[in-house]
């Protein structure tokens, strides 16, 4: 299992430059059965990113490019009346993949941000009085631009809850910028990209993440962390048991992509800020700053 999970690290390594450790993140995520939310200026690689996990994890890919004047059904599908049949047909849309790419988010109504809400929460959708299921695995990669740039709306804290990592990708190294002024094209290496996986594989790597262990010692450092970020006076709101929960799994994903089947802290402390960056709410800083001053002060080790 290392190997496959060392295969598609650099498989999808060789499309974005220099980026080892926010794949790792994004593959960590999935492991973990959760979505995605990669927020970054335009033109870093967030797109690039979602499209290479679903080529190299062998998912069914949809993208949609979110505006202003999108609708709810654009993403869930409408019924059609059928002149020959008499009878209206449901015409599934692109949220029927196994993993969506929901491209700028942020440029959307909240009242279409919000027909994701189920889909994200359910593994299904409800349309026109009827439930239908999603695929499986199902998963949600949203990119967002920063809510400074205009045109853009800011997610509502319910939808931000949902999404079990939030990463950036930053500027790329000097040593990478340099490979693709020399003519390293990524969207070449997308193209080349064979899938290392299946559907199936991928849901008994998820199985794999729930059998790694982690002592008493462990969850009660991770308790301990938790009950900080509700306690103290810093933030204005604390972790949800889902967020908790989150942190859980996602640490145990990492933890199994390193080759490990038991818990470190080191685990917990590499996904805490993607996992609890964009939970965390404070008046005198944003989430990123509550994250560095939440791992300083909770010790490891109970005093």
């Amino acid at each position: 299992m290392q190997k496959i999970i060392s295969a598609i690290v650099a498989d999808i390594g060789r499309v974005l430059l220099g980026k080892e450790h926010q794949v790792k993140l994004a593959l960590a995520c999935l492991l973990s059965r959760g979505h995605l939310l990669i927020e970054d200026l335009p033109g870093m690689g967030k797109t690039t990113l979602a499209h290479a996990l679903a080529q190299v994890l062998g998912l069914t890919y949809k993208r949609v490019q979110f505006t202003s004047d999108m609708l709810p059904a654009d993403i869930l599908g409408v019924s059609i009346f059928e002149r020959d049949s008499g009878q209206f047909r449901f015409h599934e849309g692109p949220v029927f993949s196994q993993l969506l790419l929901a491209d700028e988010i942020n440029r959307s109504s909240p009242k279409t941000q919000s027909a994701l809400l189920e889909a994200m929460e359910e593994r299904q959708v409800s349309v026109d009085g009827e439930t239908r299921p999603l695929p499986e695995p199902f998963f949600v990669i949203a990119t967002q631009n920063p809510l400074h740039q205009s045109g853009t709306f800011a997610l509502p804290e319910s939808q931000l809850d949902r999404f079990l990592m939030r990463i950036s990708l930053g500027y790329p190294t000097r040593e990478a910028e340099r490979a693709l002024f020399l003519g390293v094209d990524p969207r070449a290496q997308l193209r080349q990209l064979k899938p290392r996986i299946d559907g199936n594989t991928l849901k008994k790597m998820q199985g794999l993440v729930g059998q790694v262990k982690a002592s008493e010692s462990l969850l009660d450092y991770l308790e301990r962390l938790v009950q900080h970020t509700r306690q103290s006076p810093e933030c204005a709101m604390g972790l949800s048991p889902r967020g908790a929960l989150a942190l859980l799994h996602a640490a145990r994903a990492w933890a199994l992509i390193h080759g490990r089947s038991h818990l470190l802290p080191e685990d917990i402390q590499a996904v805490l800020p993607s996992v609890a960056g964009h939970r965390l709410q404070s008046e005198g800083g944003d989430g990123a700053q509550l994250v560095e001053r939440l791992m300083r002060q909770v010790d490891i080790i109970a005093a």
